[in-house]
């Protein structure tokens, strides 16, 4: 599936409802965890009674139910370079 060209969008409604674009693959899922991969980056929803309730391939928009307890973007390590790295590449 290529999203690289859509809209990132995130919309949640009342901690029940979340609603995402730009969603490249599901990596996995159960009803506490939900792992996504988008076109800004890897995302981890936790919840309790989490559920899909649409997914719409061709667009990559993600529908899903429960109560959302959190949402965030997960670096990938393996492309990112901690602080004190970057600062004894500049002071180099």
């Amino acid at each position: 599936m290529e999203t690289s060209n859509l809209n990132h969008v995130v919309k949640i409604i009342e901690r029940k409802n979340i609603v995402i674009s730009g969603i490249k693959k599901i990596v996995n899922f159960d009803d506490k965890q939900f792992s996504l991969e988008s076109n800004m980056g890897d995302i981890i929803i936790k919840g309790s009674g989490l559920e899909m309730i649409k997914l719409d391939t061709i667009d990559g928009n993600v529908s899903i139910k429960g109560t959302i307890d959190s949402m965030i973007y997960v670096n990938d390590s393996k492309n990112t370079e901690s602080l004190i790295t970057k600062l004894f590449k500049w002071i180099n």
